[in-house]
């Protein structure tokens, strides 16, 4: 019945967004092998792979070392963070090369509103346009798209941050304290809150869990966020945060679950997917978990309602087939459904497809290490991974939660459809 009930639900859906029949188009980031120089960019567009060097095809020069972000800030404009060659790179969603900053060396993950493009960063030092700034921990940096792609401001935060996401105009960043095992500090423990218009910490919430560590999935006014523990006797977990309730001051904004969430991604629902590995030193073997997160349940009930299995088609056995999972992603225009294997960590990895109802569709050989990925608006229909932000009834009157239901009234912090878009009322 729970399978119906989702399958129906994803139809609805998508019938809401008028996206049911529209084209699949990836863009794949290949990480490579780290100080190789040889990130790669896979583009598979309606059921094949068109390219696996897309970068390099359409500039004629290869992507660099390390890629290990891409987020799409505008109609026309993607950012991908390229860690080991210390540049954040500007394409056009064509895969046009337009600009690139070089000032934000050791740069991790991404996040952005439209027009400034945030990014967190292991570094001790940024070029801003107010010169270099130099700091003891890591920092997140500011890039304005509309001049000239240079950072306007960069702010300290936790040592070795990773994981960011821009709500209500706030920047949260989970600190992992990564490199606690050959530099003299000890693993993180927090996330740092950050006004995104003055960069300027405004908050900072010990969670008492270390190494908040890789993917950070948003989900309206909810984060999911891992920690693979310290790989020996402290555990893999992960977190959900309740960025509303950390900005109202409340303590308990966040709950701890026992199971880990390496490669996670939001679902159309509200919901989390998430594929845990877990590694241990002592034994040199991987574990894993798979689960579908309810964040408000679980904040709701303080994590004890809101953990399930993945009932979608074959998509959890399908999972558990592959030799070492690498991402996780539900495309937000379509419903389908993609997994990475990244297989050896050394040799080409695979690309794997489903249907919004779970039906494997095909398993397509891509690069080394494939691990971040990026659904492109199908033609016609704008892109919408920036929320539009909304007060009250919206200006059509025809609002829709994520059932297809019409809604008259949305409530403040939910995600809806509108006009084929996701909104989130404020």
């Amino acid at each position: 019945m729970k399978k119906l009930r989702y399958t129906l639900f994803i139809i609805i859906a998508l019938l809401a967004a008028g996206t049911i029949s529209a084209q699949e188009r990836i863009i794949l980031l290949n990480e490579g092998n780290w100080q190789s120089d040889n990130g790669r960019v896979t583009y598979f567009e309606n059921g094949s792979v068109v390219s696996n060097q897309w970068f390099r095809d359409k500039n004629g020069y290869k992507l660099g070392d390390t890629p290990n972000d891409i987020i799409q800030v505008s109609d026309n404009l993607i950012a991908i963070a390229i860690n080991w060659s210390n540049i954040v790179q500007f394409i056009t969603p064509e895969g046009r090369a337009v600009a690139a900053t070089e000032d934000v060396p050791n740069n991790r993950k991404l996040c952005s509103d439209g027009r400034y493009v945030y990014v967190s960063s292991y570094g001790h030092e940024c070029g801003t346009t107010q010169g270099m700034k130099y700091f003891t921990k890591g920092y997140v940096a500011k890039i304005d798209t509309q001049n000239g792609y240079k950072v306007v401001a960069a702010t300290e935060v936790g040592y070795e941050p990773e994981g960011i996401a821009l709500y209500r105009g706030h920047l949260f960043v989970a600190n992992t304290g990564g490199y606690a095992f050959e530099e003299d500090h000890d693993y993180e423990t927090t996330v740092s809150i950050l006004n995104a218009e003055t960069m300027q910490v405004v908050k900072t919430v010990d969670t008492h869990v270390i190494n908040l560590y890789g993917k950070m999935s948003q989900s309206g006014q909810y984060l999911l966020i891992n920690s693979p523990g310290d790989y020996y006797d402290t555990g893999a977990c992960c977190l959900v945060f309740d960025c509303e309730k950390a900005l109202s001051g409340d303590a308990d904004c966040f709950v701890k679950l026992e199971c880990a969430a390496t490669y996670n991604c939001p679902l159309a629902d509200g919901r989390f997917l998430a594929i845990g590995s877990r590694f241990s030193y002592y034994t040199s073997e991987y574990t894993f978990d798979y689960n579908l997160l309810d964040p408000a349940d679980l904040m709701h009930s303080a994590g004890v309602v809101g953990v399930s299995e993945i009932g979608i088609g074959t998509l959890l056995n399908d999972l558990k087939q592959l030799t070492m999972p690498y991402a996780v992603y539900q495309n937000p225009y379509t419903g389908y459904f993609y997994a990475t294997d990244a297989g050896s960590f050394a040799a080409a990895g695979q690309l794997v497809q489903w249907s919004p109802e779970g039906r494997l569709l095909g398993k397509h050989k891509v690069y080394i290490n494939p691990g971040h990925l990026l659904a492109l608006p199908p033609d016609g229909q704008q892109f919408s991974g920036i929320r539009e932000i909304v007060n009250g009834k919206s200006a059509d009157g025809k609002c829709f939660d994520l059932q297809g239901r019409r809604v008259a009234t949305p409530q403040k912090g939910h995600v809806y459809l509108r006009n084929g878009r996701k909104i989130l009322a404020h």
